[in-house]
């Protein structure tokens, strides 16, 4: 594909640099920051932009990578769909219900693929835990636990994702939000939500730095999760239970620690599970393989996996998190 990136931060070259590795054009990066644009540009081989306008209004571009502030996503998106693009939209797809229902709406009536970018799913322990869990090697699913978090830097609360404006809001949209697609993956659709949000190192007011909540699917599957801006050492973990065992993963590389799954199987008289450890060793791959996905349903002419709906729903639970902390009362999502 043809390919145009709105934003060359971090995560924006990552994506830049995996699509032209998988042999896909990236044809012009784009950021207010023209230096960045610059040099993903040069990478890439591509021209450059300051004004993310001039991406979506090429001929040349079949689809297009958004990765802005969350303040922007919408916008850019709703622009690219409505221009017959593709969209690789990160997460969290809009910063609110009602404008991610407007983007997904959108991409339907453009028939074009809307994709949220939700890589953990592609984790290769977190991959094999789901194919796990859909062979039945654990039983029928009943409780998952996640734990997703980091101390952040010096001055973190003064980049964008500590500005209410930019970020639309804190750690629960931030991290809490990739737990919280995996909640949904692994048990299935959340009915209820009660949560606790705060703040109490990181000066991001009216925005929280913790977020704790407890969902519930129909079926009375129940997730808990603990997200975290003041973790210190990284930390990602999550587990799901069943009848007959469990998965657990722990880590995700890098700072993170070694990716590594532990599947139990509980034995008919009790006691200590057998247990099986697989440990993923060597670079971040999920990039890559969120990527192929994304393109794979381009040319299917289908939905992708993590697309524009199950981003609509993560925000509708995170934000039932943020009414029930501010109510004191568990939130049915409707």
């Amino acid at each position: 594909m043809r390919i145009g990136i709105v934003g060359c931060g971090l995560v924006g070259k990552r994506r830049a640099l995996v699509a032209r590795d998988a042999g896909d054009s990236v044809q012009v990066a784009a950021d207010i920051d023209v230096t960045r644009a610059q040099l993903v540009a040069a990478e890439c081989g591509s021209e450059w932009a300051a004004d993310w306008r001039d991406v979506i209004e090429r001929d040349d571009v079949d689809a297009v990578v958004v990765a802005t502030v969350n303040k922007v996503l919408a916008p850019v998106t709703m622009a690219a769909v409505g221009r017959g693009k593709h969209v690789l939209c990160e997460k969290p797809l809009g910063c609110n219900p009602a404008e991610s229902q407007l983007m997904v709406d959108a991409a339907r009536a453009a028939g074009v693929v809307l994709k949220t970018g939700f890589n953990h799913r592609h984790h290769p322990a977190v991959w094999k835990a789901h194919v796990l869990c859909a062979q039945g090697a654990i039983g029928e699913p009943m409780f998952a636990r996640a734990i997703y978090g980091h101390g952040g830097r010096a001055g973190y609360d003064k980049e964008w994702r500590g500005n209410p404006e930019l970020a639309g809001g804190g750690e629960m949209l931030d991290q809490g939000v990739h737990v919280i697609d995996l909640c949904r993956w692994f048990l299935g659709e959340v009915t209820e939500a009660i949560g606790l949000t705060v703040r109490w190192h990181w000066d991001i007011a009216p925005l929280e730095d913790n977020g704790f909540a407890i969902l519930r699917t129909a079926e009375g599957r129940v997730a808990s999760l603990h997200t975290s801006w003041t973790q210190w050492k990284n930390r990602f973990s999550f587990e799901v239970f069943g009848r007959e065992g469990y998965v657990a993963v722990e880590g995700l590389g890098g700072s993170y620690g070694l990716e590594r799954l532990t599947w139990g199987r509980r034995k008919p008289e009790g006691g200590p599970p057998d247990l099986q450890t697989f440990e993923f060793e060597g670079p971040d791959t999920s990039w890559r393989d969120e990527w192929a996905e994304f393109c794979a349903a381009v040319r299917e002419h289908r939905a992708p996996l993590a697309d524009g709906h199950d981003g609509l729903q993560a925000v509708r639970i995170v934000h039932a998190i943020y009414e029930s902390s501010q109510a004191g009362r568990m939130v049915h999502l409707r």
